[in-house]
């Protein structure tokens, strides 16, 4: 079930795939995706010729990724960012969609930024993308929802309804509803909650140098209707 739930909250989202693309291009191969999920950002660039790494710490994620391969060069690696050992070393490693500010707080990031710097070749770049702030809100009665991400599959109708943004004394809370509709009608609605750590530019960019990596330059990734903007720091080994 969380395949079908990432395909429909994340992968439509295509509006930093220019940015991958570039630094891809400028920094040659292997190239690290960390948070791969279902493949978003790594098939994209495999399927333009690139040799990629996707790291996940959900199996069921990565399955579906390889399932869609189709004879690209793609390798998948079930690990925890905070903690990965690879053999191989990277000219780039990526960390799209916010994936740094599900770590758990500046311990996590520490941890993970440590495991990057190992797996980095000498010069190599490391981006990683932010929300720096969110727009809150809360959906209640007599006010304008979002619109859900649906999505009809073997006859089950899925919908993800983002319904609130909270900020919290340490980030954000992402709240949406989740229903399905099975092919008998019957209806099912769970919730879901994500957390993100608050974190600046200028504090990644600190906690980089600490970790023995250079802050090089900042991208800003546009926000659209459906998905907020973000701040892309890119640090050198």
């Amino acid at each position: 079930m969380s395949v079908i739930w990432h395909d429909i909250e994340c992968g439509s989202y295509a509006e930093d795939l220019p940015l991958w693309r570039s630094l891809a291009a400028e920094h040659g191969d292997p190239v690290l995706d960390v948070g791969a999920g279902t493949g978003r950002v790594s098939l994209v660039l495999a399927r333009e010729g690139h040799r990629v790494t996707a790291l996940d710490r959900d199996p069921a994620l990565l399955d579906a990724l390889a399932q869609r391969a189709d004879r690209v060069d793609v390798t998948t690696v079930v690990a925890d960012a905070r903690d990965f050992d690879l053999p191989e070393r990277f000219p780039l490693i990526i960390v799209p969609m916010q994936t740094i500010q599900l770590l758990g707080g500046p311990g996590g990031r520490r941890r993970f930024l440590a495991a990057a710097r190992r797996h980095l070749l000498p010069g190599g770049a490391l981006a990683i993308a932010i929300a720096e702030l969110l727009e809150t809100y809360e959906v209640v009665d007599g006010m304008p929802a979002p619109l859900p991400d649906l999505r009809e599959e073997d006859g089950i109708v899925y919908s993800s309804q983002p319904i609130a943004v909270r900020a919290d004394h340490d980030g954000f809370v992402l709240e949406r509803r989740r229903e399905t509709v099975s092919r008998a009608g019957q209806r099912t609605v769970e919730q879901d909650l994500i957390h993100l750590d608050l974190l600046t530019v200028e504090d990644l960019e600190r906690e980089g140098s600490a970790a023995g990596l250079e802050p090089a330059q900042r991208e800003h990734v546009r926000e659209t209707a459906d998905y907020s903007g973000s701040e892309v720091v890119i640090l050198r080994g």
